[in-house]
C-alpha cells in the first residue's frame, strides 16, 4: 500500500484527509498511520496536519523501492524489486539469486556497493547517496551467443532514458558506454550462465553517476555526471524506473526480431562513434598467435547484430566484433 499512497498523495499535491485515504484504500486510520511513519522513516517529507490531513512535500532525495515502483508503467520487469542499503555488489547477488530461481526481471538495485566491478575487473567506486547502481536479471530464451547484444539494448535504453527526462543530448561510445561531452556517465558489465545451447540467465549491470562528486585523478578528466552536466538535480528513483520503462519495450522489441534490426536505426543515432575516425585495438591473435595489428577507419554504425562497420582507408568495410575502440574526440584519443 505504500507504493499507491505515495502516487495519491503526489497526484492530489495538497491535503488529503487520513479519511479519504481510509476510504479510498479500504483500510483503518490506524493503517494509514502506521503507513505515513515508514514512509517518513524512508526519507519522505510528509506534512501531517490535524483536521487537514497529509501532504507530500519533496521525493526527489528519496532512494528506494517504493519510489521507484511509483513510477513504473512496466508490465514485468521490475515487478520484482528488491533494495539495498548497502552490498558488495549488485551483479554478484543477482546471480547467486538466480541460481536460486529468481524470477525474470527482477530488479537488484543498491544505494551503495563495497566491491562494485567494471569491464575486466577494474573496481567502480560505489558511495552512498550519489549514483544508481543496479542489476536486472533476464532468462531470454536466446542462443547463447546472441546475449552479447542485450548490452546494446540496456545502453540504448539507459541513454533514451537519461535524454527524456534532462533533455541532454547523451551519446553512445560503441558498444555500451554512455557520454555527454566526451565523458563517461554511464557503465554496464553483462554476465552470463549458460550451456552450450540453453542460457540460465543473463544479468546486466549499470553504474550512472548521479550527483556532484570528486572522479579519482586516472578518471577525472573522462567522467562526469547527471546532474553537472544537466545544472539541476535528478530523481535517482525516477530515472532508474524511466529506464525500466524504455528497456521493456526495446527488450520486447529485441525479443521479437531476435535481432538489433528494430532498435538499430535508433541506436545509430546515439553513437557518438558514427561518422568519427575510430582506432580499433583487436583483442584477437592472428592465425600465428601474434596481436592482431590495429588500423583506424571511419565507423558507420552497428549492423543488426551490433556488430561496428568500420570503412578502412582503402574503401573496405569491416565488421569489429570485439576489442577496444578509440575514438577520435572521446576519452583521451586525439
Amino acid at each position: 500500500m505504500k507504493t499507491e499512497i505515495i502516487n495519491w498523495l503526489r497526484e492530489k499535491k495538497d491535503f488529503v484527509s487520513g479519511q479519504e485515504l481510509c476510504d479510498h484504500f479500504g483500510v483503518s486510520r490506524t493503517a494509514v498511520w502506521k503507513t505515513i511513519n515508514q514512509l517518513k522513516k524512508e526519507g519522505y517529507e510528509i506534512e501531517a496536519v490535524p483536521n487537514r490531513g497529509y501532504r507530500l512535500l519533496d521525493a526527489e532525495d528519496v532512494f528506494g523501492a517504493e519510489e521507484i515502483k511509483s513510477y513504473l508503467t512496466t508490465k514485468w520487469v521490475a515487478r520484482s524489486l528488491d533494495f539495498y542499503k548497502e552490498t558488495a555488489s549488485t551483479n554478484i547477488l543477482a546471480k547467486q539469486a538466480a541460481e536460486d530461481g529468481l524470477a525474470d526481471g527482477t530488479l537488484i538495485v543498491a544505494d551503495m556497493q563495497t566491491a562494485g566491478r567494471g569491464r575486466r575487473g577494474r573496481s567502480w567506486n560505489s558511495p552512498a547517496g550519489t549514483n544508481i547502481y543496479f542489476t536486472l536479471m533476464l532468462r531470454p530464451k536466446l542462443a547463447p551467443g546472441r546475449a552479447s547484444m542485450l548490452t546494446i539494448v540496456m545502453a540504448h535504453a539507459v541513454t533514451r532514458a537519461i535524454n527524456e527526462l534532462t533533455g541532454l543530448s547523451c551519446t553512445i561510445k560503441w558498444p555500451n558506454d554512455v557520454v555527454h561531452n566526451g565523458r563517461k556517465l554511464v557503465g554496464i558489465l553483462t554476465e552470463m550462465s549458460a550451456e552450450q545451447d540453453y542460457i540460465h540467465h543473463v544479468v546486466i549491470g549499470v553504474g550512472i553517476n548521479v550527483r556532484e562528486q570528486v572522479f579519482a585523478p586516472e578518471i577525472a578528466d573522462k567522467a562526469c555526471c547527471i546532474d553537472r552536466e544537466w545544472g539541476r538535480k535528478i530523481s535517482r528513483s525516477r530515472l532508474l524506473a524511466q529506464i525500466m520503462n524504455v528497456f521493456e519495450k526495446d527488450y520486447e522489441i529485441f525479443m521479437r526480431d531476435g535481432d538489433l534490426s528494430g532498435l538499430q536505426e535508433s541506436y545509430n543515432d546515439m553513437l557518438v562513434n558514427r561518422d568519427r575516425i575510430v582506432c580499433i585495438l583487436s583483442s584477437r591473435p592472428d592465425e600465428g598467435g601474434r596481436q592482431a595489428e590495429e588500423f583506424r577507419g571511419t565507423a558507420l554504425g552497428i549492423d543488426k547484430e551490433g556488430e561496428l562497420l568500420v570503412r578502412r582507408e582503402d574503401g573496405s568495410v569491416e565488421k569489429v566484433f570485439a576489442g577496444e575502440v578509440s575514438v577520435r574526440g572521446v576519452y583521451g584519443y586525439v
